[in-house]
C-alpha cells in the first residue's frame, strides 16, 4: 500500500512539472506557439524596443488572422530589459525557463543579446533576427539565425560612400564596450584600405548625457565625416551638439541608431544624416515585402507608421514563420532548427534569406539612405 501511494506521489510530481500536453515546455500547446522577445520598452531607447516588438505583431496577428499556423495562433510574450544587459539576461531566462517560449526573436542589440546565450544554448532554443550587426554575433553559433548584414559590411558600404567623393578626415564615435571596439575596429579596417586612419574618436559609455568632453574632441579635430555606431538617443544628442559647436561635417550612422527614431530626434537639424539601411526603404512599396509590410503595419496599428527597425522585424517574424511550418505538426525546439537551417534562398519577396547548417548569417543587403528636410528618408 505504501509502494502504491509512493508511486502515485511520484506521478503527481511529474504532471505537476510536465502539466497536460508535453509539448507545453516547447512553447507549443494544442492552440498558440509561444515566442519570446525582450527589447528596451522603457528609458531612452523605448522607440526602438516598440518599433521592433510592432513589426513582429503586425506578422503575427496576420497569420493568426490567416488561422495560425496548422490552427494554433503565435503568442508574442515580450519582456522590457529597460536597455540593461542584466535584466535582458534574466528576462532570457524567464522566457525559456518559466514561459517556455519555443524561440526568442527581436533582441534590440548585440549587448543586450549576449546574456541570454547561456540560457539558449543549455535549452537548445532558436535565437532569431537580433536587431545587430555586431561581429561577435556573426561568429557561427548552433542557435543564432541573423537576418541581416553585419556592421563591418554597413561601415565598408558608408567609408567607400565618402571617399569616392574624396572625402579623407573621419572621426568615429562609439560605446566603450566589447561591441563598440569592434564597431570601431570595423572603421579602422575600412580606412586602412584606403590608406587612412581616424582623426579623433569619441568613445562613449551606454547611457551617457554629459556629451560635452567627446563632442569637443572630435569637433576640434575638424572631420570631413563622423560616423556614428551608437543608439538614436546619443547620436542625436551628440549631431546637435557639434553643430552647435561649429561643425560642418557630414554625419553617417549604422542601422542599429534606429532610423526613424533618430530622424525623430534630430528635426530639423537631420537633413542630410546618412544612415545605412539593412533592409529596402519601407516606402518603397514596388517591392513586394514592402507593400505586404505596410498594409500588414497599417492593418494592425491603424495608421501608416512605417520604419525600417519595424520592417526589419516584420521580415524576421516572416523567416521565423516559415521555418515553424517546416518544422512539422508538431515542432519542437530542436526541429525548429533544423528547420531554421532548410530555410535556404528563401525570397521573402525581393529581399532573400539564406541560411545552411554552416552558415547563419542570412543576408548582405545594405543600402544607404539620408534624411530629407522633412524627416524622410531619401534614397
Amino acid at each position: 500500500m505504501k509502494l502504491i501511494r509512493a508511486s502515485i506521489a511520484v506521478l503527481w510530481a511529474l504532471a505537476c512539472v510536465f502539466p497536460g500536453d508535453a509539448a507545453l515546455a516547447q512553447g507549443v500547446t494544442k492552440t498558440t506557439i509561444l515566442i519570446g522577445q525582450s527589447s528596451p520598452f522603457s528609458g531612452s531607447n523605448k522607440e526602438l524596443g516598440d518599433d521592433i516588438r510592432e513589426g513582429l505583431q503586425a506578422y503575427f496577428k496576420q497569420v493568426n488572422a490567416s488561422g495560425g499556423i496548422r490552427g494554433r495562433s503565435i503568442e508574442l510574450i515580450a519582456l522590457d530589459d529597460g536597455n540593461d544587459a542584466k535584466r535582458s539576461g534574466e528576462n532570457a531566462r524567464i522566457l525559456i525557463e518559466q514561459r517556455g517560449v519555443l524561440a526568442l526573436i527581436g533582441y534590440a542589440s548585440a549587448t543586450l543579446s549576449l546574456p541570454a546565450f547561456p540560457f539558449v544554448e543549455k535549452n537548445k532554443v532558436a535565437f532569431v533576427g537580433p536587431f545587430t550587426g555586431a561581429e561577435p554575433m556573426r561568429t557561427f553559433r548552433r542557435n543564432v539565425y541573423n537576418i541581416r548584414a553585419s556592421y563591418g559590411d554597413e561601415l565598408e558600404k558608408i567609408v567607400d560612400f565618402y571617399t569616392t567623393t574624396g572625402m579623407k578626415k573621419f572621426s568615429i564615435i562609439h560605446y566603450d564596450d566589447a561591441i563598440g571596439k569592434e564597431n570601431l575596429a570595423a572603421v579602422e579596417t575600412a580606412l586602412t584600405k584606403r590608406g587612412l586612419k581616424p582623426v579623433s574618436i569619441g568613445t562613449l559609455k551606454r547611457n551617457q548625457t554629459d556629451l560635452g568632453a567627446a563632442v569637443s574632441d572630435v569637433v576640434k579635430a575638424s572631420p570631413d565625416v563622423v560616423i556614428a555606431t551608437t543608439l538614436y538617443k546619443t547620436t542625436g544628442d551628440f549631431i546637435k551638439a557639434a553643430k552647435k559647436a561649429g561643425s560642418g561635417a557630414q554625419f553617417a550612422s549604422t542601422s542599429f541608431v534606429g532610423a526613424s527614431a533618430l530622424a525623430g530626434e534630430l528635426g530639423d537639424q537631420g537633413a542630410g544624416v546618412v544612415v545605412a539601411q539593412v533592409v529596402p526603404p519601407y516606402s518603397r512599396a514596388s517591392v513586394p515585402i514592402v507593400k505586404e509590410y505596410q498594409a500588414a503595419i497599417e492593418k494592425s496599428l491603424g495608421k501608416k507608421d512605417f520604419s525600417f527597425t519595424s520592417l526589419e522585424s516584420y521580415i524576421g517574424a516572416k523567416v521565423l514563420v516559415e521555418a515553424i511550418r517546416r518544422a512539422g505538426a508538431n515542432p519542437t525546439r530542436e526541429g525548429l532548427l533544423k528547420a531554421l537551417d532548410s530555410v535556404q534562398n528563401f525570397n521573402v519577396g525581393g529581399y532573400v534569406i539564406n541560411f545552411s547548417n554552416t552558415n547563419h548569417n542570412g543576408s548582405k543587403f545594405v543600402e544607404l539612405t539620408a534624411i530629407s528636410k522633412a524627416g524622410r528618408f531619401a534614397y
